[in-house]
């Protein structure tokens, strides 16, 4: 399927291709077969392609718009596949703005959000992984994520993809060679090496399945929940920790009512901060709420920095949280600065005050991320590896699997005949065709472009 056959594929679109707002520069992009002759309607006469030119824009009726530079990228070499113009303008709200306008009086249709980029899977120049790695790309709140997303958009899971779906394809191939060879007491195919061959695909599978737990401690941080009673500093700690202002510190006890999260980008594993409301009885409903949330996360967390100002106070809540949390627990005395009391064991002393401490406790929170046996290894994989990043990943190689081993089973027991259970091998290679892009389905297609930002 190409853009054409859908509905408005012939329509040439445009959008704003870079934020909104105050900025040196604005990119306004069409793509489209009037791509060209719209350029020309703004007073682009003599573009070449991939070469900026200087133009004076003005509107169809006449109107001066801006001194801008616009590149051509002829069809199919360009992002869409499609002519593609690229308008550079002055940035802010105003030229943007009437450009636009002008693209549109001109004869373009506004693009809808992830339009150009569903252009460019429907006429081939990348498959639905490397689109949804263009969005990642875009939200990476960490470089881990980043250096993964880049991976993932020069094709280093579609190729594993296609790699799975081909060994299915050899796999139907072995069945549909049984099945012409009736005569034979055992088909010239030996059910061992199908069942061999099945069963080592399912594994490949699974552990496709399991990198899904390591990308999201890429994309979200290794979570790490500051924890204690009220007043024992731990927004302080957050803030500190940060190395910037983001939760409010006063004395009054009970003055953080929600979880407050950051992602500090640091290498081995980013890390994502919680500060937590304090734990403690209150009758006081809102505060309740949040130390409710506190509990949940508690429940979640991989690390949790056991606050107090001290020590009779870390110890009791160390005891607090043991309940709560099956994450590495660090104790924390907040306020070294303030209390000269020896630490006890393994317990860091810090101050957010005077910053002693700081660099040891993030030390000490690598050391335990490296620790945990769910977190081990974590950092991204050498070669050609690669991590399932989306849910929607999961879920089509988990089908896939689910289908492999209904295969497996069917295929141990005899109890079905061979084209019977070869079906669970078609399922298996159409949840893979799915991920891909391989079978164009419309619902897909919407599912996967629905968050992308307009002008992508």
């Amino acid at each position: 399927m190409t853009a054409r056959q859908l509905p408005g594929g012939d329509d040439t679109i445009v959008a704003l291709a870079t934020a909104a707002g105050r900025g040196a520069i604005a990119v306004i992009r069409l793509s489209g077969a009037r791509a060209i002759s719209i350029a020309r309607a703004l007073g682009a006469s003599d573009l070449s392609p991939r070469r900026a030119t200087r133009v004076a824009l003005s509107h169809p009726d006449g109107d001066p718009l801006d001194d801008a530079l616009i590149t051509w990228f002829a069809a199919p070499r360009s992002y869409t596949g499609d002519d593609v113009v690229e308008i550079s303008t002055h940035g802010g709200h105003v030229v943007p703005a009437l450009v636009l306008a002008a693209c549109v009086a001109a004869g373009a249709r506004l693009a809808t959000p992830g339009e150009f980029t569903r252009r460019a899977v429907l006429n081939g120049r990348m498959d639905l992984v490397q689109a949804e790695a263009v969005a990642d790309l875009i939200d990476a709140r960490t470089t881990a994520m980043q250096r993964q997303a880049l991976a993932q958009l020069d094709g280093g899971l579609s190729r594993r993809l296609l790699a799975l779906r081909d060994e299915v394809i050899h796999l139907e191939a072995l069945i549909a060679y049984d099945i012409d060879f009736p005569e034979e007491d055992d088909g010239p195919i030996s059910p061992a090496r199908i069942k061999h061959a099945a069963e080592s695909l399912r594994d490949a599978l699974r552990a496709l399945i399991n990198t899904a737990p390591r990308a999201a401690v890429l994309r979200d941080g290794v979570l790490v929940v500051i924890a204690g009673p009220p007043n024992a500093g731990k927004s302080s700690l957050f803030n500190a920790l940060l190395g910037e202002s983001r939760a409010l510190v006063t004395p009054i006890a009970g003055t953080t009512r929600d979880a407050i999260e950051a992602v500090l980008d640091r290498a081995p594993l980013p890390l994502r901060f919680v500060d937590t409301a304090g734990l403690r009885d209150t009758d006081d409903e809102i505060e309740r709420l949040g130390i409710e949330v506190s509990a949940r996360y508690l429940a979640q967390a991989q690390i949790v920095l056991a606050c107090g100002s001290h020590l009779d106070e870390i110890a009791a809540t160390c005891d607090a949280i043991a309940q709560r949390t099956v994450g590495t627990v660090i104790s924390v005395h907040t306020k070294a600065d303030l209390d000269t009391a020896e630490a006890d064991g393994e317990m860091m002393r810090v101050s957010a005050e005077t910053g002693e401490g700081l660099r040891a406790l993030l030390d000490a929170i690598d050391r335990a991320a490296a620790a945990n046996s769910g977190l081990n290894a974590l950092s991204l994989p050498a070669g050609d590896a690669v991590l399932v990043t989306r849910e929607r990943h999961r879920v089509g190689l988990s089908a896939a699997y689910d289908e492999l081993t209904e295969f497996v089973s069917m295929w141990e027991s005899g109890a079905l005949p061979a084209p019977v259970a070869a079906v669970h091998l078609y399922a298996a290679r159409e949840s893979l065709s799915d991920l891909i892009g391989i079978v164009d389905t419309e619902d897909v297609l919407d599912r996967v472009f629905r968050e992308f930002c307009i002008g992508k």
